[in-house]
């Protein structure tokens, strides 16, 4: 069977860097083809770069069927989810995949769904997911939506729905950062970037010139303003960033005037509230440090158990 690619779907995911692709050409071909190239019918899903690192060198390759497509709007949420387990794959990468997975699932439940999703922390839209799914339709035991054929799954058009009218909510930013592995607020800036960003300044994150949460004050300015900045490198990045937050923040408060210690009454009880408010400040420093451990240590715990692999 002769493999049939689409130059949309190629394009579809970031491409390799050249460093990337040359470590896999030379990992194929020294080790050869070991992961199945995933078609659906003749059309190639995955493992575009290794198709054509195979097809230039004639080395052997394996090809397995994915038959539960049932659009292309299906092979793209694949794709994304297939990507979102890569641990090479940027945060910036991730969310834009996420903010594509939530156009998709948009398009098919309709702008209240998605109304809905912005507005609580664990999605919304047309009523709960039924049981043994997640908030956002999908099934528990992660086997794709459209996967009919598997255990259970007789009973109704898409797997763990009851009703034939019930659709998937559409996950909120919070659910669909925490499937990225990345900050709802960073997430919001992405988006951001994806909407105001000049393309100079958007190439500039996808490098590493300039950081998410930068570029997407740097996106608020003109476009001929943004492309300067990305002209003059990073240190004229950094500062456009700097002068935007800077232009955005409240005015510094006046402190109180400082009462002369010589018109301190009771000086051993000034002494004493200031005692309690330094321990009262103490508790609150050690609590927040106890709290930024945890979540740095879940964070770790995060990014360390999940997949990896190479296209």
């Amino acid at each position: 069977m002769e493999i049939r690619v689409d130059e949309g779907l190629r394009a579809y995911i970031d491409p390799l860097t050249e460093d990337e692709h040359a470590a896999l050409e030379r990992s194929l071909l020294a080790e050869g083809c070991r992961d199945a190239l995933v078609l659906w019918g003749d059309l190639l899903i995955d493992g575009h770069n290794r198709y054509a690192i195979c097809v230039k060198h004639n080395i052997p390759f394996q090809t397995i069927q994915h038959p539960h497509f049932k659009s292309m709007d299906d092979v793209h949420l694949w794709m994304i989810e297939n990507h979102l387990g890569r641990r090479s794959v940027s945060d910036f990468q991730r969310g834009v995949l996420a903010l594509r997975k939530k156009e998709i699932l948009l398009a098919r439940t309709g702008p209240e769904a998605g109304a809905a999703a912005e507005g609580g922390p664990d999605g919304g839209g047309q009523g709960s997911p039924p049981e043994g799914t997640h908030a956002d339709g999908t099934p528990a035991d992660d086997s794709p939506p459209w996967d009919e054929d598997a255990p259970g799954a007789s009973a109704a058009p898409m797997r763990g729905h009851a009703n034939p009218d019930w659709k998937p909510a559409v996950p909120s930013r919070q659910a669909l950062a925490r499937a990225a592995r990345i900050s709802s607020n960073t997430l919001g800036q992405i988006e951001k970037i994806q909407k105001s960003a000049a393309p100079e300044l958007v190439r500039a994150v996808k490098e590493g010139a300039i950081s998410i949460n930068a570029a997407a004050a740097v996106a608020s300015l003109p476009a001929e303003r943004q492309t300067a900045a990305v002209a003059g490198g990073r240190k004229e990045l950094q500062q456009a960033a700097r002068e935007v937050r800077q232009a955005k923040a409240p005015p510094p408060r006046e402190a109180p005037p400082e009462e002369p210690i010589e018109n301190i009454a009771d000086m051993p009880a000034e002494i004493a509230r200031l005692r309690q408010l330094l321990a009262k400040l103490t508790d609150e420093r050690d609590q927040l440090k106890k709290k930024v451990m945890h979540l740095t240590v879940a964070l770790s715990e995060a990014r360390s158990g999940s997949g990896g692999g190479d296209d």
